[in-house]
């Protein structure tokens, strides 16, 4: 959520700031707004709700004085509505300072109060304004941007990223992070911030951390990065391993559509130096050695959303292969049932961002009981890893669509490679079959090439459902959150009634659902498997399918036993149970994805949703 972009350098600040937040669009945001110092050091802002090209189109029309040093913003409302009032900037000192928030400041209330009393006077709703009249009102006694910044901090409560500008301080922009992202661009002369690289990736892939509570400010030749006590902090440089071209359509017709086909590459690149004669080496988890792992007797992972259905996923596998107990726990509730979770116990968290806020609070709340930490991150330099002993980036690329697609099965790749290492290491599998594991799960990028190729049929049979008001998806085993993923899909993109039930559970409920022309998609296990699902999850079909439903199946080519049953099959190729997933939930992605269309909307920014949930 909100997007933030702050420059001091020799080019036009508002060039700088309007191409950064173009390329963070994608994070969810409901208006948008910039402030700058101009060449005369007066400060000028400009804020509306709606769309950026709202405010591009405004500043078209009536430019602003532009300059060397500014900030800009993207608000996705918490306190206070979308409106032009609410929008950041916002103002302090008389309008001689602008300051930007992404976060929720919980203790607003009582500090606002107090502004009140002292005769401050509020344009806006929304907790943000209570910072940026606190800094002002600092900076009159300080003089001093970032000791102002300093001071204002130690009060705050909650999560926050701050960023400021003063237009007696040109060349200067501080920043702030609690539980919040921020992350530093280092440029030639210039030098940017940023709610993550993609705000400045277009001039630069040099990149420096923030740590949890630390203070950044910046200058055009000049980087200093303190703690909130003011003590110096030597941070973390490092590359951006994209280029702006990585976040850019490319000719495709959404984000969404350019990541789905993107889905063999993010499963290679998690893959990719990762097997080594045919043993699994994570040079990352070297925080989490051998014998830590050897010891562990439970894991529990920690997720939100579609990571969550990549947890439920590698759940089945990792429980299968390693022989140790898995929890899946939704990260929002995990911290606030009191677990029991000690030093063996293994608290695994995935996010594709590395800032979801749940996702963060339950990872420290791990290490705080004790627990070891381990992350799954497609971000480099994100929060969640830095507060994690050990990490396995999935290498996915940018994921600029909202509803994550490629990340899903990266995510689900870097599991079976954990699953796989913690099965070598605590012995529990042969070498062999670890080996023929790792064989079919370099064999799966091809494997969902060949699905993408295939997905023609796919298109059509959306644009043929717009009307379409609720549909059902059944799975069993690894099929069943598959289902949810493409429940939780249709949701996000087509606002329709969408649920994901293991199919075991038919009769004892859901079954009631079903009537004349009910759209159900059902995974359908491979026949081959040495388990009976398959001829129970095709009984299954034909339960419904004798209540009126339409029943459209995804199943592995050949599977003759379906196609009696099905009003339509979507065959996917050959792979053995715990791989099947990596490629059934491709033409459920195309699914949800093709009907959004068909029915006019934004697959690439869904309503009310935001990439990365960074408040909770």
């Amino acid at each position: 959520m909100c997007g933030i972009v702050g420059y001091v350098g020799p080019n036009s600040s508002l060039d700088v700031l309007i191409a950064g937040l173009s390329r963070l669009e994608y994070r969810g945001y409901d208006s948008a707004g910039v402030a700058v110092i101009d060449s005369d050091g007066h400060l000028g802002t400009r804020k509306h709700a709606g769309k950026l090209k709202v405010l591009t189109s405004d500043l078209e029309a009536t430019p602003l004085s532009d300059g060397q040093t500014g900030i800009g913003h993207t608000r996705w409302a918490t306190h206070g509505g979308p409106n032009d009032s609410n929008a950041h900037p916002h103002l302090g000192d008389g309008g001689k300072l602008a300051l930007i928030h992404n976060g929720i400041i919980e203790n607003f209330s009582a500090l606002k109060q107090e502004l009140v009393d002292l005769g401050e006077v509020f344009e806006s709703e929304t907790d943000t304004e209570v910072a940026a009249l606190l800094v002002g009102r600092e900076y009159r006694a300080t003089g001093d941007l970032t000791e102002s910044m300093r001071r204002v901090v130690a009060r705050l409560e909650g999560a926050f990223t701050l960023l400021i500008v003063h237009e007696d301080s040109p060349g200067v922009v501080v920043g702030a992070r609690r539980n919040s992202p921020l992350v530093i661009g280092l440029g030639d002369g210039e030098n940017f911030l940023g709610s993550d690289v993609a705000a400045f990736v277009g001039f630069t892939r040099r990149a420096m951390e923030i740590g949890q509570d630390q203070i950044v400010t910046i200058r055009p030749d000049s980087v200093l990065v303190t703690d909130f006590d003011g003590a110096p902090v030597e941070a973390f440089e490092y590359e951006v391993a994209w280029d702006a071209s990585a976040a850019e359509k490319g000719g495709w017709a959404s984000f969404m559509a350019k990541e789905i086909s993107e889905g063999p590459e993010a499963v290679a690149n998690t893959l990719r130096g990762r097997i080594v004669d045919n043993v699994v080496t994570i040079p990352e988890l070297n925080g989490l050695d051998e014998s830590v792992l050897a010891g562990i007797d439970r894991i529990i992972i920690v997720a939100c959303g579609t990571a969550a259905n990549a947890a439920e996923v590698g759940k089945y596998a990792i429980e299968n292969w390693a022989r140790i107990p898995v929890n899946v726990e939704l990260a929002h509730e995990f911290r606030y049932r009191n677990p029991v979770i000690n030093e063996k116990t293994l608290v695994i968290s995935i996010s594709q961002s590395g800032e979801t806020m749940d996702t963060l609070m339950a990872v420290k709340y791990a290490r705080k009981e004790g627990a070891r930490v381990l992350s799954i991150c497609n971000t480099q330099g994100a929060t969640i890893p830095r507060e994690s002993e050990a990490v396995i980036y999935t290498h996915a690329g940018p994921e600029v669509a909202v509803a994550s697609t490629k990340a899903f099965v990266a995510q689900i790749t870097a599991l079976y490679l954990l699953g796989l290492h913690l099965a070598r290491v605590r012995g529990t599998q042969t070498p062999e079959f670890i080996a023929e594991q790792l064989d079919e799960l370099r064999s799966i990028p091809e494997k969902i090439s060949e699905t993408l190729e295939n997905s023609t049929v796919i298109g059509q049979l959306a644009h043929f459902m717009t009307d379409t008001t609720s549909v059902l998806f059944l799975g069993r085993h690894v099929g069943f959150p598959i289902a949810m993923e493409g429940a939780l899909k249709l949701k996000e993109l087509a606002y329709i009634h969408a649920e994901g039930f293991a199919a075991g559970e038919l009769k004892h409920g859901p079954i009631a659902l079903i009537e004349a022309g009910q759209v159900v998609f059902v995974v359908v296990p491979s026949p081959r498997a040495h388990d009976s699902l398959h001829k129970k999850v095709v009984s299954n079909i034909q339960e419904i399918r004798a209540r009126g439903a339409r029943v459209i199946a995804i199943a592995e080519k050949g599977d003759a036993a379906v196609l009696p049953f099905a009003d339509q099959v979507i065959p996917i190729p050959l792979a053995s149970t715990f791989f099947e997933p990596l490629l059934a939930v491709v033409p459920l992605h195309i699914f949800s994805m093709e009907l959004a269309m068909a029915k006019g909307l934004d697959v690439d920014q869904p309503r009310n949703l935001a990439k990365s949930v960074t408040v909770e």
